[in-house]
């Protein structure tokens, strides 16, 4: 249990909103893989039946797999058995707007990344408890004053390149200073250029819910990606249905490079 109104706990949820979009770009490239990298992805919402007359709190806290985000909400399927509410129950498809997400966490080889409230809660308790506690889930989350954001290139002597790619690494992380574009997104650029090359309609395509490939690659933080969709002729002021351009959606999750090149060309 942990007090909504802790100074340090609602840092922890803003640390979270503000690393969301290594998150969702993580599980972009997650579902292009042949061979899943991610053992989970979590995300961490509070719920309430309202005011609570027995002395619970209003709000619980709970996590959703299965998850899903257009840019102004996040979705996904409830993973836990509420404590105490009724309105909702394991399994409940929820949806929520993206500023109620409290938190979110992805595992990969055993190591967890983000759960910034997580480490927050770990990081009051004493070293027995920590351990009972990350035994519990079965994890390691490391050092819980630094929280790793991405499962960054594993530097290993003649390793092969895909199989040094998603190794853990036990260096400090923070936001990245600067933009750097995803691994896989590097990689898969010469065969993505030889699909458009071949037909370049593939670039402004719409999908069934009204997306297009530049919105879909923009809010995914994919830089390489967007420059190739936009010199093959990618509308750049096509609008989803919810009425946001490729460029707002990177502005909103906070992909401003990505942003400031789609904004570049449109002008154009």
């Amino acid at each position: 249990m942990f007090d909504n109104e802790d100074p340090e706990m609602q840092e922890a949820c803003r640390a979270a909103q503000a690393s969301f979009r290594y998150f969702w770009r993580e599980l972009s490239w997650e579902r292009r893989r042949i061979v899943p990298a991610l053992n989970m992805t979590l995300l961490k919402l509070p719920f309430t039946d309202g005011p609570q007359a027995d002395g619970n709190s209003e709000f619980e806290q709970m996590w959703i797999g299965d998850i899903d985000f257009d840019g102004d909400s996040v979705s996904g399927t409830l993973l836990n058995s509420p404590n105490y509410l009724t309105s909702v129950q394991e399994g409940c498809v929820v949806s929520a707007p993206f500023g109620h997400l409290t938190d979110w966490m992805m595992t990969a080889d055993g190591r967890a990344y983000g759960g910034f409230t997580v480490n927050l809660m770990r990081s009051k308790m004493n070293r027995r408890e920590r351990n009972e506690h990350d035994q519990a889930w079965g994890l390691d989350f490391g050092d819980p004053t630094d929280v790793q954001i991405e499962i960054k290139e594993k530097s290993k002597p003649k390793a092969g390149l895909i199989a040094s790619l998603f190794g853990k690494d036990t260096g400090p992380q923070s936001v990245p200073e600067g933009f750097k574009d995803h691994p896989m997104c590097a990689n898969m650029i010469p065969e993505i250029e030889a699909l458009l090359q071949a037909d370049p309609s593939i670039a402004r395509t719409v999908d069934e819910d009204g997306w297009t490939l530049l919105h879909q690659e923009a809010l995914s933080g994919n830089l390489g990606v967007v420059k190739l969709l936009v010199s093959f002729g990618a509308d750049c002021t096509a609008r989803t249905p919810s009425g946001y351009t490729a460029a707002e959606l990177a502005r909103k999750i906070g992909w401003s490079e990505i942003a400031d090149h789609i904004n570049a060309h449109a002008a154009i």
